[in-house]
């Protein structure tokens, strides 16, 4: 049985009640819902409504209509981002951005967006001095994401949100890495635009994410298409959900989705949480005595997510996870894991490093088995 360390890429395995309400849905909720009054229609609406009020309570939104279903935490950044910023707006992010943020501003700065690229330390954290310099001079967003996927660095959003604030900037959290394993509430922080996968801290199937859009943005539609209201009209609804749903949903990606929710909520999302910070401890503490192992960001003391990146000096980080994958069936991210800037701030372009992410069905054994795993490699290198 294989050693799963990649939750960082997608989780796995999922709970059972996962993998239950997908097939529940797929049997028994095949109607397009919003399109048309039959039974199988209302049920397949009941689906997504429960998966959007679940979401909605889990990140303290209080209008469920605010929370937009997309694709993928991707998808619902570039909803946030096109249809946010127009010619002539200026943009501030951080150095340690996924591409998922970084793709999309490259292109918008193609289009007349000014993109201001803040310094963070080598760990990657944020220069709070720098965002309240680079605020003070105006600016209509700060993207940031609240969790490296190189670092595992968490940023201090309530200082983040605080300098916003100030400013009148308007805050995109890409919370790709966070959601589901640090609590987060948007009506408290003061998040104008949250981006989360599916797939990832909330346990969901893959193809399904969320933006929380607050109350007071207004943002251009990235897809047009049919939406089952007001079909007259060849503009988008104003109204959301709609504005942003063209299309059939993902019935059954999002009945997974609200299975996913459910299981943190009754299992304890906090106690789940402080359970994976554990195995994380215990893998950074376990690597730091291996002799020729070099680890990135913040130490095992300090506030983290579940992510931590290492190399085998005088090895390819490729090289080390295909000997973990073939010698030990120990599953691994290795390269740049889509963040080449994030590697050039810690200074492991262009190889990258070894990236192992604990969930919460990780063990304490194999946590252990992965430690004594890199060792050998270690010593053979």
């Amino acid at each position: 049985m294989a050693i799963y360390l990649d939750n960082a890429a997608t989780s796995f395995p999922k709970p059972e009640a996962v993998y239950r309400a997908v097939d529940q849905a797929l049997r028994h909720a095949g109607g397009n819902p919003g399109r048309g009054g039959h039974g199988l229609t209302l049920e397949a609406g009941r689906i997504v409504l429960d998966a959007r009020e679940s979401a909605a309570r889990f990140f303290g939104v209080r209008n469920s209509e605010r929370v937009v279903f997309t694709p993928s935490a991707t998808e619902a950044v570039n909803l946030a981002l096109f249809g946010l910023l127009t010619a002539g707006d200026r943009v501030l992010t951080s150095s340690i951005e996924h591409n998922a943020v970084r793709r999309p501003l490259y292109r918008l700065q193609q289009l007349g967006i000014e993109v201001v690229s803040l310094a963070c330390d080598p760990d990657g954290r944020l220069d709070l001095d720098d965002l309240e310099q680079q605020a003070s001079r105006g600016a209509r967003l700060l993207a940031i994401s609240h969790c490296s996927n190189v670092t595992g660095t968490l940023q201090p959003l309530v200082e983040i949100a605080t300098v916003c604030r100030r400013f009148g900037v308007r805050l995109l959290v890409d919370a790709a890495q966070s959601a589901g394993h640090v609590g987060i509430d948007v009506g408290a922080l003061g998040i104008d635009l949250l981006a989360v996968p599916g797939h990832k801290g909330l346990l969901g199937p893959a193809g399904t994410g969320l933006l929380c859009v607050a109350e007071d943005i207004r943002l251009e539609p990235l897809v047009y298409g049919g939406t089952g209201v007001n079909s007259t009209s060849l503009d988008m609804p104003d109204r959301l959900p709609e504005r942003f749903e063209a299309g059939t949903p993902n019935v059954p990606g999002l009945a997974g989705l609200q299975a996913g929710i459910a299981w943190l909520e009754e299992s304890g999302s906090d106690m789940i949480a402080a359970r994976v910070d554990a195995l994380t401890d215990r893998l950074r503490r376990g690597l730091e005595v291996v002799d020729r192992v070099k680890l990135f960001g913040p130490g095992a003391d300090k506030v983290r997510g579940s992510v931590v990146s290492f190399v085998i000096e005088g090895q390819d980080p490729s090289v080390t996870a295909f000997h973990l994958d073939r010698e030990y069936g120990i599953c691994a991210r290795a390269g740049l894991h889509c963040a080449p800037e994030a590697h050039r701030t810690i200074g492991t372009f262009p190889e990258g490093t070894v990236r192992f992410s604990p969930g919460p069905f990780t063990t304490e054994t194999e946590v252990d088995q992965a430690v004594e795993a890199v060792s050998e490699l270690a010593r053979r290198a």
